[in-house]
């Protein structure tokens, strides 16, 4: 019987580390990149906030109207700049990467 509990309780262990090394993994995927576009209005703002999110292994998007900046955070495994920017000419939105100011 002890032998059949400690079994269970490894298992236990086990999986939980198995479980914590794969969220590791997937956070250090992770890319985030700004994107210029020519969002001028809130209507704009919205196409991309209802269009966006649903890409594939986006995981967050900021639209910043006034400075016409688009940030979004996705899985580098599942997506791309080139693909991103893709999906902003489906919604008739023109957006290039943003330079790094250093």
């Amino acid at each position: 019987m002890k032998k059949i509990i400690m079994l269970c309780l490894m298992a236990v262990i086990g999986f939980g580390v198995s479980d914590a090394m794969a969220q590791k993994k997937s956070d250090a995927a992770l890319k985030t990149t700004v994107f210029m576009t020519d969002v001028d209005c809130e209507t704009c703002a919205k196409k991309i906030d209802n269009s966006i999110p649903f890409q594939k292994g986006v995981k967050e998007v900021k639209v910043d109207v006034p400075s016409r900046k688009v940030t979004v955070t996705y899985d580098a495994t599942k997506s791309s700049d080139e693909a991103l920017i893709k999906a902003f000419k489906k919604i008739k939105i023109n957006a290039e990467v943003a330079k790094v100011q250093k």
